[in-house]
């Protein structure tokens, strides 16, 4: 005598359709892998957002009221130097005399910082030749043959306006996005 098959286990309010131990694994099979592959890209794609202290220096505030006219000093902002300078009604009146010259990179001052505030000058304090940090932000380095900034690496002299005068440096300093949140404070990025 043969033995028969079991017959599939019909489930009572299935409508008659025929729910197999298969079925059932395939189900649970299927379960795990999407919870494993969720478990494995889930912290590959959490790594890409920035972290914690990236998005701590997106923005930098800074007091302006120590700094006194002539001065200048470096912030942080993004990994990298900002020069706030607080120029002398001297210094704004000589970048916009020299408006008017040739200019390597030409750009007139009172495109360089904030009307009514012209007397702050807040540029990224990267040389644009090869990334180096100019000198001239303290009052006892070399501020070069234009009164701004100097790069001794290769020898880009910088304006009073963050202007590039001579040298191989092909633009002037950046200046980056910056916004008064008041008289004596502002905020950059």
């Amino acid at each position: 005598m043969a033995e028969s098959a079991p017959a599939p286990h019909v489930a009572p309010h299935s409508g008659g359709a025929e729910v197999t131990k298969r079925d059932f694994l395939k189900l649970v099979t299927g379960a795990g892998a999407a919870v494993g592959v969720g478990a494995i890209v889930w912290p590959l794609v959490d790594s890409m957002n920035p972290a914690a202290d990236v998005l701590a220096l997106s923005s930098t505030t800074v007091d302006l009221a120590p700094v006194v006219v002539g001065q200048a000093i470096t912030v942080v902002w993004r990994g990298k130097p900002v020069f706030v300078r607080h120029r002398s009604a001297e210094e704004i009146r000589k970048a916009r005399d020299e408006d008017k010259l040739r200019l390597p990179d030409p750009a007139p001052d009172a495109t360089r910082v904030k009307v009514g505030q012209e007397q702050w000058l807040i540029v990224v304090g990267i040389c644009t030749h090869l990334g180096c940090v100019p000198l001239g932000n303290r009052s006892t380095e070399v501020r070069g043959d234009y009164g701004g900034w100097f790069c001794p690496c290769h020898g880009s002299h910088y304006d009073t306006s963050g202007r590039i005068r001579q040298g191989p440096a092909p633009t002037n300093l950046a200046v980056p996005p910056y916004a008064f949140e008041g008289d004596t404070k502002i905020k950059i990025g």
